[in-house]
């Protein structure tokens, strides 16, 4: 967890986030947004919304109320306190992939399917890691995994490998409510999970303007039991959202809002966290261009909306459309990770791993994605400026005979600049051989995965975690 001391950016002028507000409000009103869930519906059409077949229409003062019952800041608990996060205000939470069904094999030079092995490989390298604070979820699809049992070994892998917090499942109600239960086997029972949330879900919006009955069904568990969910669209600009910046950002707003209105009606004050993980398309391919900068600029704005909204926000990540871990894996990744901390943005999903769009895994990547984030966390924080740090004292004794690298000053801040796992500072003359910063994140990668030891964990609690597991098979 970060605590950003940098003032966020302000992306639009004030007029301009004014004129995409009601834009959003003239969408959900007007247009309306697509529930495909007959409880959803009666919900909403109970707390004064207009509802015409599956379609909602949203009175502006219904959403501004429902919003403001929405904390602008929670903690999600872990498993171990010490590792407890505040998700919203001046602070950014970190967690690694989500979603990629594919693994890019470093030594074949070609992508192939995840299994669960990597899925507990990539938790291990993120709990090994400082610069993760959030685990869980779906780090890789382990395709080996039967879908009915796929999200339950997911969670239990990340409670068994690391003590950070947790990502439950949002494929339907029944996932949902199981993802639960077994958080409240880990937490010592669900009340207790209620009273100190311990799982956050992502709720992805189906762009244009719709939530399908598997996310609204995940959204009411969670909701009703007082765990947090990441309420997120993924518009792709002219294809499915205007291709415009400004007009796809609308469209984007309306979804997220409406969803933080339907999980306020739920259960007021259930916390939620304005995401997005949009992106332009390249109209040239029809493919998603995450690494892109206008993406970026979507990104900042999103998190402008959430201050905007009094809510935490979601977007960025370590995204990149490169293929394989080079340097416009780098290129891009750094540009977008470095505007999380510049934009004020509250929790970063996707943020090491990735390459190709969302859709692959690399383990050479994570590394350098870990490398990028703790230099970002070493930026996020300002330096000192007392008279230690002016180091005047330090100036006169080298003046009248000595030298700085030998004074005793240097000695007592030697360690106080961040020294990089994978990056090189030699020079030339020293380098024993040539080499890139894949090559050397794959050597650093197998070196974490050798040396990895587990955090301690109940061995009746995972018992009680297996016994469930098997039950559900």
């Amino acid at each position: 967890m970060i605590l950003r001391e940098l003032k966020p950016l302000d992306f639009l002028k004030p007029e301009e986030l004014e004129a995409i507000h009601q834009a959003v409000l003239t969408v959900l009103g007007k247009a309306g947004v697509e529930f495909h869930s007959q409880e959803a519906r009666d919900i909403l059409k109970k707390a004064g919304a207009r509802v015409e077949g599956e379609k909602v229409f949203f009175p502006p003062e219904l959403v501004m109320e429902q919003v403001a019952l929405a904390p602008s800041e929670f903690t999600l608990h872990a498993r171990n306190p010490e590792n407890n996060v505040v998700i919203g205000g001046d602070y950014t939470v970190y967690a690694p992939g989500y979603g990629s069904p594919y693994v890019m094999d470093y030594v074949q030079n070609k992508r192939r399917n995840a299994t669960y092995e990597d899925y507990i490989a990539f938790t291990k390298l993120a709990g090994s890691s400082e610069n993760f604070d959030v685990v869980g979820g779906v780090l890789v699809e382990p395709n080996d995994i039967h879908d009915n049992l796929r999200h339950a070994k997911m969670l239990h892998a990340s409670v068994k490998y690391t003590d950070k917090c947790l990502m439950g499942s949002a494929m339907g109600a029944k996932k949902a409510q199981e993802s639960l239960e077994m958080a409240g086997i880990v937490f010592g029972g669900i009340d207790r999970v209620r009273k100190n949330p311990a799982l956050i879900s992502l709720i992805n919006t189906n762009s244009p303007l719709q939530f399908d009955p598997r996310m609204l069904g995940a959204m009411m568990v969670y909701a009703r039991n007082n765990q947090p969910v990441i309420i997120a669209a993924l518009a792709m600009t002219g294809t499915t959202s205007a291709v415009t910046l400004a007009g796809s950002l609308i469209q984007q707003s309306a979804e997220i809002l409406a969803g933080i209105v339907f999980a306020q009606l739920v259960n007021p004050g259930t916390p939620v966290v304005f995401g997005s993980a949009s992106s332009i398309v390249d109209l040239r391919t029809g493919s998603l261009a995450i690494g892109s900068p206008e993406s970026v600029k979507m990104f900042s704005v999103i998190a402008q909306l959430a201050r905007h909204y009094g809510v935490p926000s979601r977007g960025g990540g370590a995204l990149t459309d490169a293929l394989i871990p080079d340097s416009q894996s780098g290129y891009e990744s750094m540009m977008v990770l470095m505007n999380t901390v510049l934009s004020g943005t509250n929790f970063v999903l996707h943020a090491a791993g990735l390459l190709e769009n969302y859709m692959t895994m690399s383990y050479e990547k994570f590394i350098n994605d870990d490398e990028m984030l703790g230099m970002i966390r070493n930026f996020s924080g300002r330096f000192p400026v007392d008279d230690d740090a002016l180091a005047l004292d330090t100036m006169f004794r080298v003046v009248e005979g000595g030298n700085f690298i030998a004074d005793e000053h240097t000695f007592k801040h030697m360690k106080d600049m961040r020294n990089p796992i994978v990056s090189s500072r030699q020079n030339y003359a020293s380098a024993t051989e040539l080499t890139d910063t894949a090559q050397r994140a794959h050597e650093y990668c197998k070196q974490v995965l050798q040396d990895f030891q587990s955090p301690p964990f109940d061995e009746k609690t995972e018992a009680e975690l297996n016994k469930y597991i098997e039950e559900l098979g």
